[in-house]
């Protein structure tokens, strides 16, 4: 089992950038998938990206493909979101979320993080 917390979310001016942090508890978080969801009233939930158990492999949605970055340190036990060039519509609450590496589903979830990007 893990637990996720989420930190660094705040508010940015339109093209700034904010690096969010996803903190894990655990002593099996290297042998979990850690995505990144982002969730706007109104809206579904949306998927930005994932990060495989050793870091080599990632996977982002079209939306923030080249703006976004996801990146972990195992020995530490936490995964970032480093987040350029922000515009207004990225604005809603982040969470990070943990996938066993042979699970297919995201179990274990953060409480989110709010980021607003103003114009």
């Amino acid at each position: 089992q893990v637990q996720l917390v989420e930190s660094g979310g705040g508010l940015v001016q339109a093209g700034g950038s904010l690096r969010l942090s996803c903190a894990a508890s655990g002593r099996t978080f290297s042998s979990y998938f850690i995505g990144w969801f982002r969730q706007t009233p109104g809206k579904e939930r949306e998927f930005l990206g994932t990060i495989s158990t050793g870091g080599g492999n990632t996977d982002y949605a079209d939306s923030v493909k080249g703006r976004f970055t996801i990146s972990r340190d195992n020995a530490k036990n936490t995964v970032y979101l480093q987040m350029n060039s922000l515009v207004p519509d990225d604005t809603g609450v982040y969470y990070c979320a943990a996938r066993w590496y042979e699970g297919r589903e995201y179990n274990y979830w953060g409480q989110g993080t709010q980021v607003t990007v103003s114009s």
